[in-house]
């Protein structure tokens, strides 16, 4: 399936965090924070200024990105999770 997203809007994959045990104890999935790190898919053409041009995005197919932990609209597409935010929304791209 292909997604393109509309306006300023990015899509993501969010990255898994590897999985580290301590002590021996093991943290259940509902208890695990919300990856804050993601590799964009698809971005969108770019907001539009009230005269009608386009500002062109920042980020670019296959960049890392750092997002926040709250934000976006989560989305699954053939038993895979995306997240849909808006480029704003990045914090950073990681290099």
């Amino acid at each position: 399936m292909n997604i393109r997203p509309l306006g300023d809007r990015v899509l993501i994959q969010p990255l898994e965090e590897k999985e580290t045990k301590k002590g021996g104890i093991i943290i259940p999935d509902s208890a695990k924070e919300k990856p804050q790190e993601g590799k964009v898919v698809s971005v969108g053409p770019g907001k539009k200024t009230e005269d009608g041009k386009i500002i062109p995005m920042n980020v670019k197919k296959n960049d890392k990105v750092l997002l926040p932990k709250y934000g976006g609209t989560e989305v699954k597409i053939d038993d895979v999770e995306y997240q849909i935010v808006r480029e704003d929304d990045i914090l950073a791209v990681i290099e």
